[in-house]
């Protein structure tokens, strides 16, 4: 395998009396493409920024291999920084940008225009070697500064955030780019992002950030469907949460006593006792939709009726908004298989049931009584 392992040991920053990295501990596998997510001003760039060399910890160790690597300079730490901008050399071609970190070495010239033909091919861009960044489309630029990147071949690579300039189309297709470079040269990649679909799409793992701390770390399927509290339910993906009160415990499942559905059941994936205030998180793609009521609710499905205030058809599903009691909105998302031979079309207005499996509803929050 190769790439280095990365390990952020107990790292926290102040920028004179704020704290923007608050004890920071995470280990990246050698060859991961791991992702740290969050929104602006969480502190994710900052903590790249040390790994880098640019800032230096209040406290804690930045360790490649289990070395300590803050006594080197950036230059000396074998991670490359892909940036946001880019930060080609307007005055070089193509070429002569992904030739720079190699002339600096002074390496020969047949050996500089052999490495720099690879990483062009490696891009897609060796018909291009000839153009300046200004004569380059915004995804070009940025296939550029990868490959100039990763010419050095570094251990890591960081990428901080280097699709957030380019259109939605363009960061699809540069997502899968990215995917497929990382395939192909094997080392760790350490991603930066406040795009929740970014990140679960090509991270093997990833920590969700907020306020400066590390909310969880885990792969996407792991985060997405057993998110560890609140905001990281809220902030990757929709949710429909539901307030209430344990009444009842077993081995596997809680009931809990809520105002928006009354009586529900839940998989118990925190460990809670009766009197206990919880939030419970369901996804609106987990929930179902139907106009009559199925008979299985009598044994174990969670069920409400409502009604139906609002729906949107996007083309692949419909978002239904449904009333229920206390006036609490449900999202429901329904992905259209067959749009035409589906069952009965739900209509706005329509009096309807809910519901969903105990399994895919999971404990958020719970507070002791």
């Amino acid at each position: 395998m190769k790439g280095s392992q990365v390990s952020i040991d107990g790292v926290s920053k102040s920028f004179g009396d704020f704290q923007v990295l608050k004890n920071v501990n995470i280990e990246i596998k050698k060859g991961e493409f791991f992702s740290l997510l969050g929104p602006s001003g969480c502190g994710k760039t900052t903590l790249l920024r040390i790994i880098a060399g640019f800032e230096d910890p209040s406290d804690g160790d930045i360790l490649l291999d289990d070395a300590s690597i803050l006594s080197l300079p950036s230059n000396k730490r074998h991670v490359n920084t892909v940036f946001q901008s880019y930060a080609l050399f307007p005055h070089l071609s193509v070429f002569e940008n992904v030739a720079f970190p190699l002339r600096l070495k002074k390496l020969d010239r047949r050996a500089i225009n052999a490495r720099v033909e690879d990483y062009l091919q490696l891009v897609k861009l060796d018909d291009q070697k000839t153009k300046l960044p200004a004569q380059l489309s915004g995804g070009q630029k940025q296939r550029v500064a990868i490959a100039r990147a990763l010419i050095n071949e570094p251990s890591v690579l960081l990428l901080d955030e280097p699709l957030s300039a380019l259109d939605a189309k363009l960061r699809q297709h540069m997502l899968l780019e990215l995917d497929a470079i990382h395939d192909k040269i094997g080392i760790t990649f350490l991603y930066v992002t406040h795009d929740q679909e970014e990140a679960i799409s090509v991270s093997d793992r990833l920590a969700v950030m907020n306020d400066g701390e590390v909310l969880q770390v885990g792969s996407p399927s792991e985060i997405y469907e057993t998110p560890a509290d609140i905001f990281v339910a809220t902030f990757i993906g929709e949710n429909n949460f539901f307030s209430g009160t344990i009444v009842s415990v077993d081995q596997s499942s809680a009931v809990i006593e809520t105002k928006e559905c009354g009586r529900i059941h839940a998989f118990m994936d925190k460990h809670v006792t009766t009197g206990d205030r919880v939030t419970l998180a369901v996804r609106p793609e987990k929930l179902r939709i139907t106009k009559d009521r199925p008979e299985k609710c009598d044994s174990g499905l969670n069920c409400v009726g409502g009604v139906v205030d609002e729906i949107i058809y996007t083309g692949f599903l419909s978002k239904y908004f449904v009333s229920v009691r206390s006036g609490v909105v449900l999202r429901v998302f329904k992905q259209h298989v067959n749009y035409f031979t589906e069952e009965s079309s739900i209509a706005f207005g329509d009096k309807i049931h809910v519901w969903w499996d105990v399994g895919d509803g999971f404990i958020v929050e719970a507070n002791a009584s």
